[in-house]
């Protein structure tokens, strides 16, 4: 039985391709998922790992960069004198310092980081320096500078070249002499743009020019060891610093890197999990029809006496086969979409085009794990009925994959849409808690429920179509319409994997025209000022410039907001930081008890944080090692549009938060000339590529950009379950034209035209892709709706469907049903006729 299975698998040799492709692809979206995630993982180590020196002292929490703690010279000096230490080394850092590139654009600014330090050749804790330089020299003197190759590459600068910079801090624009084109640490630069300066310049420009530092570098000597160096060092820091080992140093960022990346990895893992969801309907199918193809051929091994379990274990064999052969094609094309996810990501700033693709054991063991064992068991409901096949259907003429409904599994499959009603109808009226869970497993057990019961409900809109396939199509639609309902369940199973990816697409174009729609609604309700000053993506900006814009001609207020993670007692908040006088001109705040003073030493927290506490009741804020003690003026209704915590701009600098403005709101004069205010606004920030001034519509139109890019991310990511879904379609109608190769030689032996024959085929695969795309829309915007439903107390409070989007996703499927059925449609039209009417 094994060499009669393997005998029949490799005599159909396109079966067998198209029975893998699913499998191909769902494997290779994990393979590429994991791969790519081991490459960001790997690079990030080698950063953490290659950028500490033997010993570090550094702020105790520096804000993930909104700290400007500092230690003085003479601080750093004392570390000299300690046993064990061969050379100390003060570090300058600084974030927000960006390239400018030779078209006028800054190098980044969408997400990966603009980090300065100064020059100095301190060993990093592996004994290697953290900076190399490939071409020129280190920076000596104010007016160089060096840049990472990545980012000269980037901006198009070379040796010998003017650098211009922009920067968050005092100075906003920097121009210097590029000396210097290095690598950066063990792991490249993953996105992040790299500008080195001599020190005293580096002190100028980021620590108002005095003689302190960032952090501090211990370098052991070779019998010292760095936890006892470490130790007598903690002695002598300074307040709001601690003294670690390196090692311990990179231990918790890498710590801390990975909790961050396990989000990227579920992340495309779920998308993978899609696929591999899509696919398994794929196979299923795939299985049924080749098991009902060879009826006759499994009903003649049972009459020569195979039994039951014989006949299902050579199925399971053939299934097995094809995981196999998936997987290890699925693990070279995961490499393949390992380097189109790096492209997608690397439009949000994430950039590993440096970094060598990681190929791991574990990626490998995951690939044929998930191939092989998807396959089986999707394989598994055919190969039961295979072994069902009575020895008396090799008599017939020909035999037919079975419809019959049964009972008891139609019960479970009614069940299963049930328990999804019922959980979805919870999520939105019952539970008060969790709805976005309820209203989530609903929508899946809706959507299963749905694809379970597809020949049922897809049946009436079969019927529609053909309705209309009849009048515009004549014989040759009608032949279509029967061609599909001939088996209902072989159509709705492949219209079933295309129905789970419109469905996903539908909701999150529901979601993300809400989204906008609300950002648009809250920006007309609250946007009070003439114009703004900021960036799509919120990058911080000097507040020399605020500054300057106040004192433009015109213009009767600034107001300015600036963001920080601080500890609000003991809890990492993010938090908003707003001029008292005149932050109710910029944002409405919905007091519920106490009041909206923001003077002296207070903080306002939303009600959705506040918890226990109580206007009048003090809590403890945190940055960079300083703390300081808060009272509560008010607790305010957050509808998901404001942060969590309200503090002034006083208050966040005395924490050592630098003076750098996330957004600047611009206020006219009455009577004021706007075109020459926008002049004298514009001449300000002509240097500063980043930053861009923006009245309502305008403002409106970045915000819902950064949502669109988004978007597209997702997009592209569910467009592999599309894939899938089509394949399945070119793979239903090669199984189905095989299948009905007597019939098509008949139909062209009695006058069908090539031409007539092609255009049944296509007419038929676009049955299918509109039933799937019908489906999967209706459900995707009833979930979207109700999901944006259960956000609403989270911000979400506005309903767009974006109706445009769904005639286009349905004229889509249409064109994917035409796509899909090209090839399926060209083979059937070449057969020879006598020959297929002489086949079995």
């Amino acid at each position: 039985m094994i060499r009669a299975a393997l005998t029949s698998l490799l005599a159909r040799k396109l079966r067998l391709l198209l029975s893998a492709v699913a499998v191909v692809l769902g494997v290779g979206f994990v393979a590429g998922s994991l791969i790519f995630t081991d490459t960001l993982g790997r690079a990030f180590e080698g950063i953490t790992e290659g950028t500490v020196g033997d010993v570090v002292v550094a702020a105790s929490d520096s804000g993930e960069g909104f700290s400007t703690a500092t230690i003085s010279a003479a601080e750093v000096a004392r570390f000299e004198d300690l046993d064990g230490v061969a050379r100390v080394d003060g570090n300058v850092e600084a974030f927000g310092v960006f390239v400018v590139g030779e078209n006028g654009n800054v190098v980044g600014g969408q997400g990966a980081p603009a980090l300065a330090f100064n020059h100095n050749d301190a060993p990093n804790q592996l004994g290697r320096q953290v900076v190399t330089y490939d071409q020129g020299r280190p920076p000596e003197r104010e007016g160089e500078v060096a840049i990472d190759a990545q980012t000269a590459e980037r901006a198009g600068l070379s040796l010998g070249d003017d650098v211009e910079m922009v920067t968050a801090g005092q100075y906003p624009q920097i121009d210097a002499r590029l000396v210097g084109i290095l690598e950066f640490g063990e792991g490249g630069v993953v996105g992040a743009s790299i500008s080195v300066f001599d020190t005293k310049s580096a002190q100028k420009y980021f620590l108002d020019g005095k003689d302190v530092y960032s952090s501090v570098w211990l370098t052991t000597t070779d019998d010292a060891a760095p936890a006892d160096v470490a130790k007598e060092a903690a002695a002598i820091t300074p307040k709001g610093y601690t003294a670690e080992t390196g090692a311990a140093v990179a231990e918790r960022t890498a710590t801390q890197v990975q909790e961050a990346l396990g989000f990227i990895t579920t992340f495309l893992l779920v998308f993978a999990g899609i696929a591999l969801l899509v696919g398994s309907f794929i196979i299923v199918n795939t299985f049924s029809i080749l098991v009902a193809q060879r009826g006759r051929e499994l009903a003649l091994l049972r009459a020569i006496g195979a039994s039951r379990g014989q006949i299902t274990r050579s199925v399971m064999i053939e299934a097995l086969v094809v995981g196999l052969v998936g997987s290890t094609v699925g693990l070279v094309v995961g490499v393949l979409l390992a380097l189109g996810i790096q492209g997608l990501f690397s439009l949000l700033g994430l950039d590993l085009s440096g970094s060598g693709l990681i190929f791991a054991p574990r990626t490998v063991v995951a690939a044929y794990a998930v191939g092989v064992l998807v396959t089986v068991l999707a394989a598994y409901v055919p190969a039961r009925r295979a072994g069902s096949v009575a020895p008396v259907e090799a008599m017939r003429e020909q035999t037919s994959e079975s419809t019959r409904t049964r009972p008891v599994r139609l019960a479970l499959e009614v069940a299963v849409l049930v328990l999804g009603v019922a959980a979805f109808l919870a999520g939105l009226f019952v539970v008060d808690t969790d709805e976005l869970v309820w209203v989530g497993l609903g929508t899946v057990g809706m959507l299963l429920g749905l694809a379970f019961l597809s020949p049922l409900v897809g049946r009436p809109l079969i019927r529609a179509l053909g309705w209309v396939y009849r009048r515009v199509f004549g014989p040759i639609g009608h032949m279509a319409e029967q061609n599909a309902i001939r088996n209902p369940g072989r159509t709705a199973a492949t219209a079933s994997a295309l129905m789970i990816g419109m469905t996903l697409v539908a909701l999150m174009g529901v979601l993300a025209s809400s989204t906008k729609a609300t950002v648009d609604q809250q920006i007309a309700d609250s946007f009070r000022a003439d114009y703004v000053l900021s960036n799509a993506v919120n990058q911080p900006f000097s507040h020399t410039l605020t500054t300057e814009a106040a004192e433009v001609p015109g213009v009767a207020e600034v107001s300015s907001v600036r963001y920080a993670p601080l500890e609000v007692d003991g809890e990492r908040r993010f938090v908003q930081a707003v001029d008292p006088a005149t932050v109710e001109r910029i944002q409405t705040i919905d007091i519920q008890r106490g009041d909206a003073d923001l003077s002296g030493s207070t903080v306002l927290i939303s009600a959705t944080r506040a918890g226990d506490l109580q206007p009048g009741d003090p809590v403890t804020v945190s940055l960079g090692g300083q703390s300081r003690e808060l009272t509560v003026s008010g607790i305010y209704a957050n509808p998901g549009s404001q942060p969590d915590v309200l503090v002034s701009l006083d208050t966040l600098s005395a924490l050592g938060a630098p003076e750098a403005d996330s957004s600047t709101f611009v206020f006219l004069e009455d009577g004021a000339d706007r075109a020459q205010v926008v002049s004298g606004l514009e001449q300000i920030i002509s240097g500063q590529p980043l930053v861009s001034l923006k009245d309502q519509a305008d403002y409106a139109a970045e915000q819902r950009a950064s949502i669109d890019q988004v978007l597209f991310l997702i997009y592209g990511l569910l467009a592999m379950a599309i894939v899938i879904a089509v394949f399945g379609i070119i793979n239903t109608l090669s199984l189905s034209v095989l299948e009905r190769t007597r019939e098509i030689g008949l139909l062209r032996a009695v006058g069908l035209s090539r031409g007539q024959l092609r255009r049944m085929v296509r007419l038929e695969s676009v049955v299918i892709a509109l039933l799937g795309a019908i489906l999967g829309i209706v459900l995707g915007v009833v979930a979207g709706v109700a999901i944006q439903r259960s956000l609403v107390d989270d911000g979400i409070t506005e309903l767009a469907i974006p109706w445009v989007q769904i005639v286009v996703f349905l004229v889509l499927a249409a064109i994917i049903g035409v796509l899909a059925a090209l090839w399926p449609a060209w083979r059937a039209s070449r057969m020879d006729v006598l020959r297929a009417i002489g086949s079995e």
